[in-house]
């Protein structure tokens, strides 16, 4: 991508640090503590029914923001997933950087079906939910071919599946209609019939999830150490303002991107609600433009000898995430 690997290194060398980028767990630690307190949230409720948390018509206020603020979780791991990538790349070749992501992608897509599937097994009839960590595996599979473009036809990809998705809304198939599964796992939220009474839920559809990695892994070289920090505050900022206005501008308009806004009578707080109730599964153009808007600034980075790719800054969050919907 035009960084040869002794760039990073020689930079680091002359930093004498060997640490990881600071601000990256940093963001991934919070991001993991909002996370929980959703979880914590499932839990409370596991037993009582309630409605869509994010229904502005319905959902207790308070339900609604807590809901709203983890929204940031799953955008934000993955499109640092992105950019540890591209770190992960500047100290290897093309083919080890896609062994690596192969290899780290199928380990976390048999994680998603071979165990944390089985924990919901217990409220729940046998299915197995192709979740987060599902998703994660496969947009680090189809990243690792990926990677292989110009950065600019890279940052093209991304943002044509982010920006134009949502024009593939009305492409809805029936579990007869040929293909059906595979669009499933890609844009449609369903369920799969598989043999012996299993059936699987493509929670996380993941083709736009596909452009949120490619586009971070298209700035990580913002990351690099020889990238000062005044410039690449700068250009969060500047990117991170024009997404959060383009997503006012479009969300006022209330055409593309997203399920219509609404006004709900006699309540201007559910009027509000209404105006950030976005799509997660998949992911509407709205709430991208959103989530990763407000992901616009980085405080000052650490350069890093190695970046793991793994989607958590700690060892065990991966069973927390596997709770993640």
């Amino acid at each position: 991508m035009g960084v040869h690997p002794g760039t990073l290194e020689a930079a680091t060398e002359a930093s004498g640090t060997t640490g990881r980028i600071a601000s990256i767990d940093a963001l991934r630690g919070l991001v993991m503590v909002l996370m929980l307190l959703d979880h914590l949230r499932e839990t409370w409720f596991l037993h009582v029914p309630v409605a869509d948390p994010m229904d502005a018509r319905t959902a207790l206020p308070a339900l609604y923001l807590a809901r709203l603020a983890v929204s940031l979780c799953a955008p934000i791991f993955i499109v640092l997933t992105g950019v540890a990538a591209y770190l992960f790349s500047t100290r290897h070749t093309l083919a080890e950087t896609r062994t690596y992501l192969v290899k780290r992608g199928l380990v976390l897509m048999a994680l998603e079906v071979f165990y944390l599937s089985e924990l919901y097994w217990g409220v729940a009839s046998p299915t197995l939910w192709l979740q987060v960590i599902w998703c994660i595996g496969v947009c680090m599979i189809v990243l690792a071919v990926l990677i292989g473009l110009p950065r600019s036809v890279l940052l093209a990809v991304g943002m044509l599946l982010v920006c134009w998705h949502n024009l593939l809304d009305s492409i809805q198939l029936r579990p007869d209609d040929p293909f059906f599964a595979v669009w499933a796992m890609l844009h449609q939220r369903d369920v799969i019939a598989l043999p012996f009474g299993l059936v699987a839920k493509t929670t996380y559809p993941v083709l736009p999830w596909i452009g949120v990695i490619a586009l971070g892994y298209a700035i990580g070289p913002w990351f690099l150490p020889g990238v000062a920090t005044g410039t690449r505050e700068r250009r969060f900022a500047v990117v991170g303002v024009a997404m959060l206005v383009t997503f006012a501008l479009l969300r006022l308009m209330n055409g593309y991107g997203d399920n219509p806004r609404f006004v709900v009578d006699d309540s201007a707080l559910r009027t509000a609600m209404s105006f950030f109730a976005l799509t997660k599964y998949p992911p509407s153009l709205l709430f991208l433009l959103l989530t990763l808007g407000i992901f616009k600034r980085q405080p000052e980075l650490t350069p890093s000898r190695h970046e793991d790719l793994t989607p958590m800054p700690v060892s065990s969050p991966r069973r927390a995430w596997g709770w993640g919907r």
